[in-house]
């Protein structure tokens, strides 16, 4: 999927008018609010949508797209991924990473043992942590410079401070 970084899915309908809930995975979590437009996997598609109205209310994001005038129209929307094109993102400060970018990447410690790469990161309350996939998964802290000491992009490369029996 690349060129695409994935923000967020459709989660439910809130109210009558074509509105959606949104569950989203950027941090903070109602900056999604922020892109327009969108674009909706729908039938492994992308489509375009132009975002009409979208706010918190209480702990939930609500959407509205453009053309989504009802309810019936919008539950066809449920469970979609909701995208943006890697161009739309901001520009990030040299030391901090998109999650996006980071998926993929080989993971290997300070002694050169391979431990697999990247499967997905999320978020604790004391810390991230990265999915690491290999002869089995490891769940790493994504604490910098103490446990994640390198990142390069360009190799497609974490070098972590991390036992392999871990």
């Amino acid at each position: 999927m690349s060129g695409w970084v994935v923000l967020g899915k459709i989660s439910g309908l809130y109210g009558v008018k074509g509105w959606v809930k949104v569950f989203s995975y950027t941090e903070p979590r109602d900056s999604i609010i922020d892109y327009d437009p969108v674009f909706l996997n729908i039938d492994d598609r992308w489509q375009q949508y132009r975002v009409t109205g979208c706010h918190t209310q209480g702990k939930a994001i609500v959407m509205k797209f453009d053309g989504i005038e009802e309810r019936t129209e919008a539950s066809a929307l449920i469970d979609c991924t909701i995208a943006v094109a890697r161009e739309q993102l901001a520009e990030l400060p040299a030391d901090e990473y998109y999650w996006a970018d980071l998926e993929g990447l080989r993971v290997v410690t300070l002694d050169g043992v391979e431990l697999g790469s990247v499967s997905h990161l999320f978020t604790t309350g004391a810390n991230d942590v990265v999915v690491v996939q290999g002869e089995r998964e490891r769940l790493i802290p994504f604490l910098r410079p103490d446990v994640i000491v390198t990142i390069d992009l360009e190799q497609k490369l974490i070098k972590v401070d991390w036992d392999p029996h871990f």
